[in-house]
């Protein structure tokens, strides 16, 4: 429990109330929490907790939110959803009633350029935005309404604060990112547009501090903060008010610019990730996104993160977030190099403050993960785990508990993915003593793994046996986690589609006349395989790892009628190891992905081709690490990966052929499936993945863009945007993780449109 006796909501009225305002007194508090976020960053939250407890002025309240939140989020920890809304609802009150004490201040703060106040303004746009996060977090659709009611708050208060801070929109400030061409951006704001035409694009190693051109700023005006513009030393500026130590300045003026970036960008992000159908309620209350504009307010923002500025570190960490996911989830993207390169520059930045913490080895092992180097990102993972085990006893300990957890769970998906079936599954359980999320699923997944291990060819008869009675005894655990998990909360959406295959199991196994009490000797896919399609798993596995899983598919009977050079006829049986319209239509998903991440080998070749000899380009990396050359992850892989990949060019042609017929087959069976009615939507959405792989592939075949590129790219655009239509109409919000695929198509749909207008064909 968190120990929060000093924050009485009573007592938080009565001080915000009685203060006076002073900018000296702000820019002290700002410090001291700032102190508190980077303990925070750094792991050690029992020091984080105590100079948040140290102080009750709407900074330290944030930070005790914030910290909660974190923990709650990053740790998939759902008990802890509830104290965090607490703690944050405590912050926006103590912020809004700090915000009124300083709308009340001496009349010689009022003809400033803007009102006194405004850093508590945006420490209270923060909390509100972080609670409706915090009710997503749920990822049901009640969860996404109670967030709408939280931004309908939000909205009003981030559009004035933009339109405050950044009048003439974000082109003026660079970021140490370079996008692939100039945005063209326009979002409501209020009842005025707010566009952004352009990044201003910097040497890529090298970030500068924004410039601002004098008369497009708050702080080119005079008043409050001086005469000076924002590129400005702090000691140039000339104030008017008490606050004349430079590094309150700064502080005060990081503040202002990247927290309203923050919350800007952070708002138009959340709203343009939210399942469409929660977007058209939305609409009713006139708000409108965009997401190009949210992410390039994010980077403004995030490039006060490598000094440490709490909104720039916590964009950089949505920065990190959104780009891990687009490039694990949409399965296509028009630029995965561009993307890697921003995403790796984030990560740069930060981590050199906070090398230690867990958050940046975690998204330097994605990246890894991302460009085909799993081994490599275990490696930084591992290697990270055992760094940490010196404090897993000390005073640390929490910290390293939170941080381990986030390190552990990805960990264990890559050993999935790698098929290390006996670390995986220890992995997953080992996450029931670090988290308190669905332990259900854990235990589930793990079960898979010993299912997975027990239908492998080179295993003994006592070995099978072995896996599964585990795998029976965790499946067997699962109905009671389930029904504890209840008492305090609702079920995630992963528990729901896990109750209804241990149902679906249990009725294969009498059906076949066999024990119930033994329903795993029916199971002939690994659930961890199948709960793997939702992580995307299977994607960017070898070409060696896609084969050894299409020999163990298509050798179950009954025979799948579909060549390939991997697929096998079964040996007959009277008795089919797959009997249902469900595990047929699984089997046929499974395979068809299976086919496309060989087929797709010439793209990761041309990925992965052996570094050059020759000096490194400047675009190489993002950002300079300290007193080293710049070392790029994306120029990191071994010619080990590349030799492994030359032999299934081959093939490549015939499995791309494959994986569309397996891909049609699984949505042909949806009519008739009972319980896993998700296949259908998600087979036509990797059926639209296919189409724009096929077109790549072609393009990469050719050593560049076809003679009809122009056209190809057309119609595979337009294919894939009927086929992702059509993915959508199967997905009603009755559908299990129906909320997945609509985020995972709206990705896709992102990236459709760049790609088009990358290559002129938006209108």
């Amino acid at each position: 429990m968190w120990n929060t006796k000093y924050i009485d909501s009573a007592v938080v009225e009565l001080i915000a109330f009685k203060m006076a305002y002073s900018p000296n007194a702000v820019a002290n508090h700002l410090l001291s929490a700032s102190r508190g976020f980077d303990h925070l960053f750094a792991d050690d939250i029992p020091s984080a907790e105590k100079v948040f407890a140290s102080e009750n002025d709407p900074f330290h309240l944030v930070g005790s939110g914030y910290l909660c939140f974190l923990e709650a989020s990053l740790g998939l920890d759902s008990s802890k959803m509830g104290e965090a809304a607490r703690l944050l609802s405590l912050a926006e009150a103590g912020s809004r009633t700090a915000l009124k004490a300083a709308a009340k201040s001496k009349s010689r703060f009022a003809s400033t350029a803007f009102p006194p106040g405004l850093e508590y303004e945006i420490a209270n746009a923060d909390t509100v935005v972080l609670l409706g996060v915090t009710h997503a977090l749920s990822e049901s659709y009640m969860g996404y309404l109670q967030c709408l009611y939280s931004m309908n708050s939000a909205y009003g208060k981030f559009s004035k604060l933009y339109k405050t801070v950044f009048p003439n929109g974000l082109d003026s400030h660079s970021t140490p990112l370079t996008p692939l061409f100039p945005f063209s951006a326009t979002s409501s704001a209020g009842s005025s547009a707010i566009t952004s035409s352009a990044f201003i694009t910097t040497k890529p190693n090298k970030p500068t501090r924004p410039p601002v051109r004098q008369g497009s700023s708050f702080f080119s005006l005079a008043g409050r903060w001086g005469s000076g513009s924002a590129s400005s030393s702090a000691s140039s500026l000339s104030l008017s008010v008490e606050a004349e130590n430079p590094e309150e300045i700064q502080n005060l003026k990081s503040l202002i610019i990247a927290g309203t970036a923050f919350g800007f960008g952070l708002f138009n992000l959340i709203f343009s990730l939210l399942p469409k159908k929660i977007q058209s309620v939305a609409g009713l209350f006139g708000f409108a996104h965009d997401r190009r504009l949210a992410l390039q307010a994010l980077a403004v923002s995030a490039e006060y993160a490598a000094e440490g500025e709490v909104h720039g570190v916590l964009s950089g960490l949505v920065l990190m977030t959104y780009h891990g996911t687009v490039l694990l989830l949409s399965g296509y993207q028009a630029d995965e190099a561009r993307i890697i390169r921003e995403y790796e520059g984030v990560v740069r930045s930060i981590e050199t403050r906070y090398p230690t913490g867990a958050l940046w080895i975690l998204n330097r092992a994605k990246i890894y993960r991302m460009t085909c180097d799993p081994e490599s990102a275990i490696r930084v993972i591992t290697s990270g785990l055992e760094e940490r085990q010196s404090d897993a006893e000390g005073e640390h300990s929490k910290g390293c508990k939170q941080g381990d957890s986030l390190l552990l769970f990805e960990l264990a998906w890559i050993r999935l993915s790698q098929r290390h079936y006996m670390e995986s599954a220890a992995a997953f359980l080992k996450l029931t003593e670090l988290t308190g999320w669905s332990h259900g699923t854990y235990y589930f997944i793990a079960a898979g793994c010993h299912i997975s291990l027990a239908l492998s060819d080179n295993v003994l008869p006592y070995e099978k046996e072995n896996h599964l009675n585990k795998a029976q005894g965790l499946l067997d655990a699962i109905p009671s986690l389930l029904d504890k998990r209840k008492i305090g909360g609702k079920e995630l959406p992963t528990e729901v589609l896990i109750k209804k295959k241990l149902a679906f199991y249990k009725k294969k196994q009498k059906r076949l006349g066999g024990d119930e009490a033994k329903f795993v000797e029916c199971i002939r896919i690994s659930p961890a395989e199948e709960m793997g399609i939702f992580w995307n798993t299977h994607n960017l596995i070898s070409p060696s790892l896609a084969k050894a899983h299409i020999k163990e598919w298509s050798d179950l009977s009954p025979p799948l009628g579909i060549d390939s050079p991997y697929m096998a006829d079964p040996i007959s049986s009277t008795t089919p190891d797959l009997d249902t319209p469900d595990e047929l239509a699984l089997r046929f998903l499974l395979l068809g992905i299976a086919h496309r991440s060989i087929g797709c080998v010439g793209i990761r070749i041309k990925g992965n081709s052996p570094p050059s000899t020759g000096p490194a380009s400047s675009s190489s990396s993002c950002i300079d690490s300290p007193g080293s050359e710049p070392e790029s992850i994306i120029e990191s892989a071994s010619s080990t990966l590349f030799d492994e990949l030359t032999p299934y060019t081959d093939n490549a042609s015939a499995c791309l052929r494959a994986s569309r017929e397996l891909l049609s087959a699984a949505h042909a069976l949806q009519s008739s499936i009972k319980v896993s009615t998700w296949i259908g939507g998600l087979a036509m959405f990797e059926l639209a993945v296919l189409d724009l792989k096929e077109v790549e592939v072609e393009e990469n075949n050719g050593k560049g863009p076809l003679a009809d590129s122009g056209q190809r790219w057309k119609t595979a655009l337009e294919s894939a945007r009927i086929k992702l239509d059509a993915a959508m109409n199967l997905s009603p919000h009755s559908i299990d993780l129906s909320s997945q695929l609509d985020i995972r198509v709206s990705m896709l749909r992102d990236e459709i449109d760049m790609k088009a207008e990358m290559i002129g064909l938006t209108a």
